[in-house]
C-alpha cells in the first residue's frame, strides 16, 4: 500500500513494505521540485517497524512532515 500527499511544496509517497517475520517497515519518498528549489527526491527505508500496514504508513507520513518541517 502507498499513499501520496501533498505537504509544504512536498509530495510525500508514504509505503509500507511486509517482511518475513510478518511486520511492516515504514517507509518513505520525498520530493519537491518547482522553480525556487531545483528538482530533489529524497528516499528513506526503514524509518520503523509496527505490526499493521496502516500504522507504518501512518508513522512515515508524520516522520516526513517532522523531517520537512526541520528543513525549513
Amino acid at each position: 500500500m502507498t499513499s501520496i500527499q501533498s505537504y509544504r511544496g512536498y509530495a510525500v509517497k508514504a509505503s509500507a513494505h511486509r517482511l518475513p517475520d510478518r511486520t511492516f517497515s515504514a517507509n518513505v519518498s520525498v520530493d519537491r521540485s518547482n522553480q525556487h528549489f531545483p528538482e530533489s527526491q529524497y528516499t528513506f527505508y526503514s524509518i520503523g517497524y509496527f505490526s499493521k500496514e496502516g500504522e507504518a504508513i501512518s508513522y512515515a507520513r508524520r516522520w516526513a512532515r517532522d523531517w520537512i518541517d526541520t528543513r525549513g
